[in-house]
């Protein structure tokens, strides 16, 4: 591979870490950014000098006005699919399990926000990631080991 091969390559890659948000009834939380139609889990890019978790919660600060402790989330891994807004783009998610009490409210470019049933997709368009990869692992691997 040619460096400008390789450039082209990386440069298709956008970097998140992201959140399964569990409210106190066991709903999660999606996200649709203005001008969108997709749903998706909270979060969003990672800067150069950050360590993912740290994003997130800069990412959750920013977008829903919601502090969190870096230290309460657990990771539970690294998640690719393509990206929704994006065309021609892979969005590489850092994904971390948050459980929440506090309320939420769109700012940023958070036009709208919605608590749905894990276990379903709440009748909603969801992005890939969150319909092909994190919903059905948050079903397999965290609602049955609970």
């Amino acid at each position: 591979m040619t460096s400008s091969e390789h450039f082209c390559a990386t440069s298709k890659v956008i970097r998140i870490a992201a959140a399964v948000l569990i409210g106190p009834d066991g709903r999660t939380l999606l996200v649709r950014k203005r001008g969108t139609r997709a749903f998706m889990q909270p979060g969003g890019k990672i800067e150069a000098h950050e360590q993912p978790v740290n994003a997130l919660a800069r990412e959750l600060e920013e977008e829903l006005a919601l502090n969190i402790d870096p230290a309460s989330a657990t990771y539970l891994g690294h998640f690719s699919a393509p990206a929704v807004n994006e065309p021609g783009f892979e969005v590489q998610a850092e994904l971390f399990l948050l459980h929440i009490q506090q309320s939420v409210s769109p700012a940023a470019e958070i036009e709208e926000v919605q608590w749905i049933d894990p276990c379903g997709d709440g009748g909603l368009e969801l992005a890939p990631l969150t319909r092909d990869l994190i919903l059905p692992f948050y079903r397999d691997s965290v609602l049955t080991s609970a």
